[in-house]
């Protein structure tokens, strides 16, 4: 499999065609998705080190190619009974610059498919863990929140989400006029980006839960012949959404003529030399890894103040 994942990481896919593709796995009974572009390699399990007082998800810690990350039982992690096999897999990811395996019960294939038949999860206990469910004739397959899991592990990722540069009263004067949209569908980031960007100054936000629903808002003001620069100033947005991924929505308004010149700042947990090159040639005003939240506003003030 770890062949078969670099193979597939090696074709590009077209830039914009709200397409991508999924690595499924299986923890207990239940079918899981990860996305390709997270995915350094898929390897089997390995030597583990426990280090103490870590946290109650992390089996330990192993190394690979002289890199040392922790690894995460998802077993555990989701509250399915473990299942211990010799077919056990570790995922290798990378998520907001940040290396991690994750423990699985077996990797089986992948699938390329369109983020509009990607359908957000249903509004039951504990939801807010999957980002979104792919039906597959009978079968349901379940991508799961992946850098809610690692923020719950590191800590260290929320505080870079909460961290505010300091900034004088005539910027948060200026910061408040400005209108901010954003396309992202993890609730958690959600509500930490609103409130994080209040307390920069940046008060006027709205958020949409993914890049079909900012598109169909985008699309109405357009064709409503209001002027773009008076009700959005910038937009930022997540890649990986259902319905309508980050570039695809970036293409859309790159191709309509009363939106093309509208700032959009991507911010994702993809941000790796491939998707960087991807964002740049749809016309990208910048590209910020999650979860640098400062390196994001200073972006935003140099593209809307």
């Amino acid at each position: 499999m770890r062949e078969v994942v670099n193979e597939k990481k090696g074709i590009l896919l077209e830039t914009g065609t709200n397409e991508f593709e999924i690595v499924e796995f299986t923890v207990g009974k239940v079918n899981y998705g990860i996305n390709v572009a997270k995915v350094r390699e898929v390897i089997n399990l390995v030597p583990v080190t426990q280090m103490p007082n870590s946290h109650s998800y992390v089996d330990g810690i192993f190394t690979l190619r002289g890199r040392v990350m922790p690894l995460v039982n998802l077993s555990r992690c989701l509250g399915v009974e473990e299942q211990k096999s010799s077919t056990q897999n570790i995922i290798v990811s990378e998520l907001n610059n940040y290396f991690v395996g994750f423990l699985v019960n077996e990797v089986s294939r992948i699938h390329r498919v369109s983020w509009s038949v990607m359908e957000p999860p249903p509004n039951v206990a504990n939801s807010d863990g999957v980002v979104g469910i792919i039906k597959m004739g009978e079968k349901i397959v379940i991508l799961l929140d992946f850098e809610k899991i690692v923020a719950e592990i590191n800590p260290q990722i929320n505080v870079k989400l909460t961290t505010v540069p300091q900034s004088s009263v005539a910027v948060q004067e200026i910061r408040k006029t400005k209108k901010i949209m954003i396309a992202e569908d993890s609730k958690m980031l959600r509500d930490i980006l609103i409130e994080t960007l209040h307390g920069a100054g940046y008060l006027d936000v709205t958020v949409y839960n993914n890049g079909k629903e900012a598109w169909d808002a985008l699309s109405v003001l357009a064709d409503s012949g209001a002027s773009i620069e008076d009700n959005v100033h910038i937009v930022i947005t997540d890649i990986e959404m259902p319905q309508m991924d980050g570039h695809h929505l970036l293409k859309r308004i790159r191709d309509d003529k009363a939106l093309h010149k509208l700032p959009v700042i991507i911010f994702s947990s993809l941000i790796n030399e491939e998707m960087r090159r991807k964002g740049e040639v749809i016309g990208a005003n910048g590209q910020i890894s999650k979860p640098e939240i400062a390196q994001l506003i200073s972006l935003l003030d140099t593209e809307s103040l």
